[in-house]
Order: C-alpha cells, then structure tokens, then sequence
C-alpha cells in the first residue's frame, strides 16, 4: 500500500499483522517480495520447526535481513534498519449497497460438442 510517497509492505503471518518501508536500507529493492524467515529450531533429533520470535523479512536482491516486527537488521551493529510500523486491526465500515452472503450462484448446464463447449441456457 502506498501512503503518500512511501510503499508500506503488511504482512498477516500466523495470527499477527507486520508493517515495514518496502525499501531495503541497502539499495532500495522490494521487501514485499522478500521471503519470510525465521530460525530452525529443534528439541531433538526429527523435532524441528521454523521458530516465530523473531520473524525476518529477506530482500530478494541480496538477502540483508530484517526483524518484521522491529525493523532491526541481522547484518550487524551499527546497519541501518528499515522503518517499521504498528498496525491495528479494526473492524471495516460497512460497504452501502453491499448485503452479507450467503450468495447463490447461477448454474447452467454444460456439454462438449467436438472442441466448443457449449452452455444450455
């Protein structure tokens, strides 16, 4: 989403919503298309699992990192993090002329005739 001049990236993972700059501090490539990551974990051997805390957003250019929530970089003390934002969900206005489904849809009866497909209306 755009906001004013500046691309906001949201992401829904799990049951928790993330909003940061879609500009890596690095030079500039998309983070919305980056991959979100999070650290192998195991308790033993066959036990592993991708662990939440924290989550990180991957540039798809070069791979610097970026803690979702925080907007921290994993590259080290002292790189720049990409700016990060709360994010509040609320229920929306209700849209006017709308009505809540359940919605029916229309059928017809279908059949091939050679290579047409041809609907009995």
């Amino acid at each position: 989403m755009n906001i004013g001049r500046r691309s906001i990236g949201v992401f829904h993972v799990g049951d928790r919503f993330y909003a940061v700059r879609n500009r890596c501090p690095h030079q500039g490539g998309p983070l919305c298309v980056g991959h979100i990551l999070g650290d192998a974990v195991a308790d033993g051997p066959g036990l592993a699992a991708v662990s939440d805390n924290p989550l990180r957003i991957a540039c798809p250019w070069h791979g610097w990192e970026y803690d979702l929530a925080t907007g921290q970089s994993f590259l080290g003390p002292g790189e720049p993090g990409v700016k990060s934002y709360d994010v509040d969900v609320a229920p929306g206005a209700e849209l006017s002329g709308r009505e809540p489904g359940p919605y029916v849809a229309e059928t017809f009866p279908v059949h091939v005739e050679e290579d047409y497909v041809v609907i009995d209306a």
